[in-house]
C-alpha cells in the first residue's frame, strides 16, 4: 500500500521535538516592548488627540437658563402643597441648586420621596417650564451657535444634552430655531433613563454616532458638578467646566474638570492646538 503510518508515540515528541523553552520564547520571539508599540501603532490608526465627539450641556451652558430651572421647581413645590417662604420650601430649593444638572426626577424623587409624588412634581415643573420657555424667557448663550457650527465645519460631531425630558428639551430647541443645530439631541430617556452623574448620556453619544473610534476622544462640557462627573466616569478626554451656570470654579475642578473656560465661546480655542498635537509632541 506504500503509505506511511506515523505513530504519535514515536514519530512526534512534544518533550523534544516542540520545546517550548527553546522554539517559542515569548521574551525574545514576541517583545511586546518592540513588536506591540502601543503609542505608535495605536496612534496611527486614532490621531493623537483629536478630539471628534462633543458631548454638551444646554441649561448654563450652551443656553441662558436665566433661573428658569428655580422659577418653575417653586411653581411646581407650591402645587404640591409646598408654602412658598416656609423652611421647608427653602431647604427643597437650596437641595436643587445644589444638584443642578441631574436628571429631574431623581431630584424629586429625592425631595418627595415617593414615586408618585416624585412623577407629579416632574410633571408640574415641565409644565411650569415650558410656559416660561414659550413666554420667550430663554435665549442662547453669546457665541453658544457660533461654537456648534465652527466645531461641526471642523468635521466634530457635536450632541446636546440635558437633564430635563424629551418634551422640555424639544420646547428649548423649538423657542432657540436648535432644532438641526447639533448632529445629535440627547435627554435621559435616550439613554435608559439615568442622567447625570451617571455617564449613561455621554455613553450613549459615543455609541449612537460612531463618531470617534476612543472614549478618550470624547470632548465633555457643562456648567455643573455633576455635568463634571458625568464626563469624568464615561472616560472622556476632556471635561471642561465653564462659568456661565450654576457652579464656580473651585466646584467643577473639585468634581474632575479638566479645563475650566470663561464661556461655550472659549472651546473651539481650546481644541484647536490640541487637534495639531503628535504622538511625539504629545510625549
Amino acid at each position: 500500500m506504500g503509505d506511511t503510518i506515523t505513530n504519535s508515540t514515536t514519530d512526534i515528541n512534544p518533550t523534544t521535538d516542540i520545546n517550548p523553552t527553546t522554539d517559542i520564547n515569548p521574551t525574545t520571539d514576541i517583545n511586546p516592548t518592540t513588536d506591540i508599540n502601543p503609542t505608535t501603532d495605536i496612534n496611527t490608526i486614532t490621531p493623537a488627540l483629536r478630539h471628534d465627539l462633543v458631548v454638551l450641556d444646554m441649561a448654563g451652558t450652551t443656553v441662558a437658563d436665566g433661573g428658569l430651572v428655580e422659577r418653575a421647581f417653586e411653581r411646581a413645590a407650591e402645587r404640591l402643597g409646598v408654602e412658598p417662604g416656609s423652611a421647608d420650601h427653602a431647604a427643597k430649593l437650596q437641595y436643587v441648586r445644589d444638584t443642578m444638572g441631574e436628571s429631574k426626577i431623581s431630584v424629586f424623587r429625592h425631595l418627595f420621596g415617593t414615586e408618585d409624588l416624585a412623577r407629579r412634581a416632574n410633571t408640574a415643573f415641565e409644565e411650569a417650564y415650558g410656559e416660561l420657555v414659550d413666554g420667550g424667557l430663554i435665549a442662547p448663550l453669546p457665541g453658544a451657535r457660533e461654537t456648534i457650527e465652527q466645531l461641526r465645519a471642523e468635521g466634530r460631531t457635536v450632541v446636546l444634552t440635558t437633564g430635563f425630558a424629551r418634551v422640555t428639551q424639544d420646547a428649548i430647541l423649538d423657542a432657540l430655531g436648535w432644532r438641526d443645530l447639533a448632529d445629535l439631541t440627547l435627554c435621559p430617556a435616550d439613554a435608559g433613563g439615568r442622567g447625570r452623574p451617571y455617564p449613561d448620556m455621554v455613553l450613549a453619544a459615543f455609541l449612537r454616532t460612531g463618531a470617534v473610534d476612543d472614549v478618550r476622544r470624547t470632548v465633555v462640557v457643562g456648567d455643573t458638578a455633576y455635568d463634571m462627573l458625568s464626563g469624568q466616569r464615561s472616560g472622556a478626554g476632556i471635561v471642561a467646566g465653564v462659568l456661565t451656570g450654576a457652579h464656580d470654579r473651585a466646584a467643577l475642578t473639585a468634581h474632575g474638570a479638566t479645563h475650566v473656560l470663561g464661556s461655550i465661546a472659549e472651546l473651539p480655542a481650546l481644541l484647536g492646538p490640541l487637534a495639531q498635537l503628535t504622538p511625539e509632541s504629545a510625549a
